[in-house]
């Protein structure tokens, strides 16, 4: 069993590129997330229409990797979330839960 976080993002072509290098593998999400004990990976999942739309999926070990992750690097994940912020139109939580 491991723990996922699910988000859906909007953004413009214009920055689609800038997107995918905060968001996506070896990103700077990625990158912050792995400080973490029990982080697993994330996903980045394109539209396939085209359109500049996308999901995230984060995956932990557990929910309390997460939070534990969150209180240790809040300042960090705090200015990281409004930098990346930026970068959409639309972020939307889609949900979590336990998965195999």
């Amino acid at each position: 069993m491991s723990y996922h976080i699910v988000w859906g993002y909007e953004t413009d072509q214009a920055r689609r590129a800038d997107f995918e290098a905060v968001y996506g593998a070896e990103g700077d999400w990625e990158r912050l997330f792995r400080q973490g004990d029990g982080y697993l990976g994330t996903e980045l999942f394109r539209d396939a229409s085209g359109a500049p739309r996308y999901v995230t999926v984060d995956r932990w070990v557990s929910r309390g990797s997460f939070d534990a992750f969150r209180l240790r690097f809040a300042a960090e994940y705090s200015a990281l979330d409004q930098r990346a912020g930026l970068l959409t139109s639309r972020e939307t939580f889609l949900g979590d839960g336990e998965g195999g």
